[in-house]
């Protein structure tokens, strides 16, 4: 699969997220051209500031693999993980991090830190942003305008 296929999935994910009135993200985790993971934002449902799409996917995908690390996986999310996604990602040894929009405000990838591959931690996550960008930030755009208007 291509990172403009996994992304479209994730988009998919996203609208189902703002849906259920959740900010919409969505992300999904890629091994060897197969999906084995996915997710999208949960918080407010599940009472839990946790769950993020990314943190949703990864759970799903080390349960598909029966391991906790995702060696030579990609994780594709439609806006740029948070400061606890991106160490996550480090943690579970994720070899590509594909994302849509930037986060200006709370991005721990490119935006405000650069957690996923800092040379200080011991796992350097390879970075690929601005896949199908312009659709990631109209859907939160169209989201974020809606509320606005209520």
């Amino acid at each position: 699969m291509s990172d403009e296929d996994l992304m479209r999935e994730a988009l998919r994910l996203a609208r189902q997220a703002g849906e259920a009135g959740e900010v919409p993200v969505g992300a999904v985790v890629a091994m060897e051209g197969e999906i084995i993971g996915s997710g999208r934002n949960a918080p407010i449902a599940l009472h839990d500031p946790t769950a993020h799409a990314e943190i949703a996917a990864l759970r799903a995908a080390c349960r598909h693999v029966s391991n906790y690390r995702l060696p030579g996986a990609t994780l594709c999310v439609t806006i740029e993980p948070c400061v606890m996604c991106a160490g996550a990602l480090v943690h579970a040894r994720i070899g590509r991090l594909v994302f849509g929009s930037r986060d200006l405000r709370f991005g721990g990838v490119r935006s405000k830190f650069r957690l996923a591959d800092s040379d200080l931690l011991n796992h350097s996550v390879e970075v690929v942003e601005g896949v199908l960008a312009a659709d990631c930030v109209l859907l939160l755009q169209e989201f974020f305008r809606a509320r606005r208007d209520q």
